[in-house]
């Protein structure tokens, strides 16, 4: 019978770079008796997991087979009770569009304790991760993050609602609705917004692809861009440095001499 108390750890694994999963993040998985991961994440992030700790895999690979969340609630509560400490490790924040809410009330209701830790969305890492802000002073003072496809596959009404304001938006499991979501710009006479969709952001294989609301969808198809990807809309697109004019930015910091008698 298991001496250790049953609990249950949250833990958001960020974007995909294992260098921005959070140190609490990493301190969890040191401490896990069993962790149970998703699809997106970084394998590299389970060698931080004790090498005699049980790793089990609850997503979905290659659209092939899918844990329904009621089969992984039921797995969180059964392996804490068995193990003791659980670390359930979900890609990018657990709380957007990760369903981690549902899985700690569900272990909360069968007595066992949680904790959150949260993790770096990739809704606003990735697009950092291509120079874009989401906000930029007289261009865009708001955004919003909104879901590509609802629980039944269709685009959520909350887009056309974003599409209206100035703000940025930032479409996460939008690639297989991507036509339809551009529609929806074009009726709003939107056609010549910046996009950007960014592929396997913050890792090695990051792509990006830029375009307007009239062009995106040919473009991602004539680059064959899939899922995971952000997609990004909005006058922020066009703020983004290229890469020759953040290495001049860089070249001219870096020739910057502060005065002599300036102390520090």
């Amino acid at each position: 019978m298991n001496a250790k108390t049953p609990q249950v750890t949250l833990v958001g694994a960020g974007p995909g770079d294992v260098e921005l999963l959070t140190l609490k993040g990493a301190k969890a998985l040191a401490a896990a008796d069993l962790v149970l991961y998703d699809a997106l994440i970084n394998p590299a992030l389970l060698d931080l997991v004790p090498a005699d700790k049980p790793r089990i895999f609850v997503g979905k690979r290659s659209g092939k087979h899918e844990y329904p969340q009621e089969e992984i609630n039921a797995l969180i509560v059964k392996y804490a009770l068995e193990y003791g400490h659980v670390v359930r490790l979900k890609g990018g924040d657990p709380f957007v569009f990760g369903r981690g809410y549902e899985e700690i009330q569900f272990a909360a209701q069968h007595g066992i304790v949680t904790a959150v830790v949260p993790g770096i969305s990739s809704a606003v890492a990735v697009p950092a991760s291509q120079n874009i802000p989401l906000t930029s002073r007289g261009v865009s003072e708001s955004f919003w993050v909104i879901t590509g496809a609802t629980k039944h596959g269709q685009i959520s009404s909350d887009i056309a609602l974003a599409a209206q304001s100035s703000a940025t938006v930032i479409i996460l499991m939008g690639m297989k609705n991507l036509e339809d979501i551009t529609r929806v710009f074009q009726v709003l006479g939107k056609n010549n917004t910046p996009v950007a969709i960014i592929q396997n952001g913050t890792l090695p294989n990051e792509r990006l692809i830029c375009g307007t609301i009239d062009t995106i969808y040919q473009i991602a198809q004539e680059q064959q861009v899939t899922s995971p990807a952000i997609i990004v809309i909005g006058q922020v697109v066009d703020l983004r440095f290229n890469s020759e004019h953040k290495a001049h930015i860089i070249n001219e910091a870096n020739r910057f001499s502060p005065p002599e008698n300036l102390n520090f």
